[in-house]
């Protein structure tokens, strides 16, 4: 699915060639790793491909399944071991997922190469090579380098402590080579990154304290510290921690996104707890700083965990094209877009609510809202209601399409939606209006994981064979 041209490696020259290039195929098959830990279900697993052809006989059904050889891993976010940062390298391509285990600390090597529709393990690398060769461990996010390699940013240290360190894997054996950083200073805390070479940084956030999270959310350990506020800076050259970014104690930053176009030195973030998003940038000095640009205002709220409810910023997206901003409100239950032609006032052009913990009828009763007149209605898709709220989201190439799935990771689903956990998540998609900005339900679209064959399960986060607007990175 990658541009037919004589020297070409993976991937696309440019973020708009990618979306709206004559190569530029619709997606026909989506993966999405697929948890059974925290369900009660005794089973490994698995990688899920999914058919979104609507002229396919199987639209909307899991035409695969990956078993992993282990239990309780808690796949995650998934990655390539090349993107359109290495198009100019005709020796590579796009034919290994990495997909490592947030839990387990295990890294899983998918060959999607030799039969795209039924992936295979190509190779397993254990939890011990990230333990002994890099002293980290609970890998998240991993993105391919120019370089070949592949990086991978963690979340602690083989105990379970909080540390933002990286590994790197070689590109062809997919061996730990050791720590991506330099230097004595690591954040103390991992989460997200993303690379801009043309500016010489690397930008990494802060989710939390591996072993504090692991098994659900209390709210005192914000206090304590053992969450996450800072937009960490580091050298992309000498590979040295060189800035922090405090964003304040209630923030926890998650996904953070550069620009597309490899000039841009700015980017947002979302994050979780405050509800903002974060415009981040390089200053006149050549340092880095930040300002928010959008807040969610929490709700007043009976019946829940706290009397305010975050919106719970849990995943952001920007369409290749730099045109709109797209994240999710996993607690109060939309998604919204934003037109960011002008990257400091972004203005809200398109919503829609797709469950949420605040629906009429449920136990929680909205006593103050800043944004609604009334509580939202349960959202029901062809007959059956949907339990949780929008989570992870990935976009078309062309930025028609918005895929959704509901489960965030399976501690916090089973605390925050128990219902989720019982029936299992759902991938639902989303028409996107690319003139004026809106969004709409596809009524036809619906992947229900709670009929899967071993049971009801919990899928996560979406990615296209040919590469899409969270895994490349242009150089």
């Amino acid at each position: 699915q990658s541009a037919k041209c004589g020297a070409c490696g993976p991937g696309y020259a440019t973020p708009l060639d990618a979306m709206k290039g004559k190569y530029c195929p619709r997606e026909e098959i989506v993966y999405l790793p697929c948890i059974y830990r925290n369900t009660g279900i005794e089973k490994p697993d698995y990688l899920a491909t999914v058919d979104v052809d609507p002229k396919s006989p199987r639209y909307c059904q899991v035409i695969h399944r990956l078993p992993m050889p282990n239990l309780k891993d808690e796949l995650h976010h998934s990655g390539w071991n090349a993107c359109s940062s290495c198009f100019g390298d005709a020796t590579k391509r796009r034919n290994r997922l990495i997909l490592p285990s947030l839990i387990s600390s295990r890294i899983y090597v998918v060959d999607v190469g030799t039969d795209l529709r039924a992936p295979r393990i190509h190779k397993v690398v254990e939890p011990v090579e990230l333990f002994w060769k890099g002293n980290v461990a609970n890998p998240h996010t991993a993105h391919c380098l120019g370089s070949g390699d592949i990086l991978i940013s963690c979340l602690g240290d083989p105990s379970g402590n909080g540390k933002g360190g990286f590994i790197l894997l070689d590109g062809e054996t997919f061996e730990v080579k050791g720590n991506w950083e330099n230097g004595e200073k690591v954040p103390p805390l991992g989460y997200d990154f993303w690379y801009q070479p043309r500016h010489n940084v690397l930008m990494s956030t802060e989710w939390g304290v591996p072993k504090v999270l692991a098994d659900g959310f209390n709210p005192p350990d914000v206090e304590r510290g053992l969450y996450g506020r800072r937009i960490n800076v580091w050298d992309w050259s000498t590979h040295t921690y060189i800035q922090a970014i405090d964003l304040g104690k209630d923030s926890i930053p998650l996904e953070v996104r550069f620009l597309h176009n490899p000039d841009a030195a700015e980017g947002f973030v979302g994050c979780a707890l405050s509800g903002a998003v974060h415009r981040f940038y390089k200053t006149e000095k050549g340092d880095w700083a930040a300002e928010k640009v959008i807040e969610v205002p929490s709700k007043k709220v009976q019946g829940w965990l706290l009397p305010d409810m975050p919106g719970l910023i849990t995943d952001i997206l920007i369409s290749l094209d730099d045109r709109f901003l797209y994240f999710s409100n996993w607690l109060h239950g939309d998604i919204r877009q934003y037109d960011i032609s002008n990257t400091r006032k972004p203005k809200l052009v398109g919503q829609v609510f797709l469950g949420g913990s605040i629906t009429k009828g449920g136990p929680v009763t909205v006593v103050e809202d800043k944004e609604l007149q009334c509580q939202p209605e349960p959202f029901v898709i062809k007959g059956k209601r949907v339990p949780g709220g929008p989570q992870m989201i990935q976009l078309s190439l062309d930025g028609k399409r918005l895929y959704v799935t509901s489960s965030l990771y399976s501690g916090w689903d089973k605390q925050f939606y128990p219902d989720l956990v019982k029936e299992g998540s759902v991938m639902l998609q989303i028409d996107v209006d690319t003139e004026r900005g809106g969004l709409k339900v596809n009524k036809n679209f619906l992947v229900d994981f709670g009929k899967e064959p071993d049971g009801p399960v919990l899928a996560h986060e979406i990615r296209y064979p040919g590469g899409d607007s969270t895994s490349d990175i242009w150089m």
